[in-house]
């Protein structure tokens, strides 16, 4: 599969580097965090950390779907279709970055209003999954 796509590209990256960060995550929370850190901010911590990761999967994946489209001889109808598919990853980046980044947060002992943030970016994530899905479907 090659990635024509600026776009699909640019989604490929982003879910790169989130993964990239996940895993960062991931070790700092194994190998420097439990020795001060409470059993339940450790369960936080690691919440956000294994949703980052396979959201940032489907983020990747969602790039390299939108990157092998041909957009060559679409009908209007294909075309708006499409433009459903690519409005996915927005929400589910957006979703990444407030449902980990507020669980992040929380685990440092930020304001408990941030935990607000949290179900936010589950629903955007929830709804990301939903667009794609019928995207694909229609496609």
């Amino acid at each position: 599969m090659r990635l024509d796509s600026s776009l699909g590209r640019l989604w490929v990256v982003a879910g790169a580097a989130l993964l990239a960060l996940a895993t960062i995550a991931g070790a700092i929370g194994a190998h420097a965090l439990p020795h001060g850190w409470s059993a339940q901010r450790m369960h936080i911590f690691n919440i956000a950390v294994r949703y980052q990761f396979f959201q940032s999967l489907g983020l990747l994946a969602m790039g390299v779907w939108l990157g092998t489209r041909n957009y060559d001889g679409l009908t209007s109808a294909q075309r708006q279709t499409l433009r459903r598919c690519r409005a996915a990853p927005h929400s589910l980046l957006t979703g990444i970055v407030l449902f980990s980044g507020s669980l992040y947060a929380l685990s440092l002992h930020a304001p408990r209003w941030v935990g607000l943030l949290t179900p936010i970016g589950g629903v955007l994530m929830i709804g990301a999954w939903g667009t794609f899905a019928v995207g694909v479907w229609r496609s």
